[in-house]
């Protein structure tokens, strides 16, 4: 390792935290504890769980306290396409193009051209093929096996993925056609009531990433969640944008917060997965005031 590397490793507690998890150092933490000490590291301030208020702490207090068991097969990559069926149909699924147990089951052959693989159960073990000629399948299968030996819960202590069984599957590659970039909505809800949908630019360059967050009625929210915001491009309201609002409304019924996101691909709506604890609730949010007005949206006396 570089001085450089070295100096931004050492500058950057997240690095040497997913260091430490990935070796399994810091499994003997208990659960509160951990989070605590994680949300301490990050925002050099105490978490308050007895009395939570703001939307980080009120999350931090939902990995601990909502443990639902239907959650495991929500975030499950491969389950969940069930659970989108049953709601609201199979038409807004990523056509399917295999599972597997592990590595060697992928049949390499049966791919076609273009597809993308993902493990079921973190967000790390993911291949992006564009040309099925020029993929290195040798250290694809390595990416693909390092993931699958990863636990995703130990490193924010978010529960329902304690239990999902590691498993690779293969889907169709979404591409628009005028060939900009993909986004993806995400529409953050709450009681089963979606609030606000956040839509990145520029998501391949974490150093140029912009975030902007929108209402219900597709305003420009003068708030920033992690990145800040993108106002050099005024993006259009996606003409099925009230279908997705209703998607998610369906989707996250009856859930205290979930985050339901879709890709908006060539004017049809795209299911692409549900999230409990944005970026693992450790994101920086501003002003300090929508972190509060976003807490008072999940009421957890509805939980207790």
């Amino acid at each position: 390792m570089s001085i450089k590397g070295l100096n931004n490793f050492i500058r950057e507690p997240s690095t040497i935290i997913r260091a430490l998890n990935k070796i399994g150092m810091l499994k003997w933490i208990p659960d509160e504890k951990y989070i605590k000490w994680r949300y301490f590291i990050e925002f050099r301030k105490k978490l308050n769980l007895d009395n939570p208020t703001t939307f980080n702490e009120k999350i931090q207090w939902l990995k601990l306290h909502d443990r639902n068991d239907k959650y495991t097969k929500l975030v499950d990559k491969l389950e969940v396409r069930d659970f989108v069926k049953s709601k609201v149909g199979s038409d807004y699924l990523v056509p399917l193009l295999g599972a597997w147990d592990n590595v060697n089951e992928i049949d390499w052959n049966s791919l076609p051209k273009e597809f993308v693989i993902k493990c079921t159960h973190d967000s790390g073990g993911l291949i992006i093929c564009t040309d099925k000629n020029k993929l290195d399948i040798k250290k694809a299968k390595k990416k693909i096996q390092r993931s699958l030996s990863v636990n995703y819960y130990y490193s924010g202590r978010e529960w329902p993925y304690k239990n999902v069984q590691p498993r690779i599957i293969a889907e169709k590659l979404l591409e628009q056609r005028d060939y900009q970039e993909l986004r993806d909505y995400r529409f953050f809800c709450f009681h089963g009531e979606p609030k606000f949908v956040a839509v990145d630019f520029s998501i391949n360059d974490k150093n140029k990433t912009r975030r902007n967050l929108y209402d219900m009625d597709w305003k420009l929210l003068p708030a920033e969640i992690s990145y800040p915001r993108e106002l050099n491009i005024k993006l259009i309201k996606p003409q099925k944008f009230e279908q997705m609002i209703d998607l998610s409304r369906r989707l996250s019924e009856g859930i205290p917060h979930v985050r339901i996101d879709f890709y908006y691909v060539n004017n049809e709506i795209i299911f692409g997965e549900m999230t409990f604890y944005h970026q693992g609730v450790l994101s920086k949010i501003n002003p300090e005031s929508f972190n509060h007005k976003l807490g008072d949206l999940i009421k957890i006396s509805e939980i207790q």
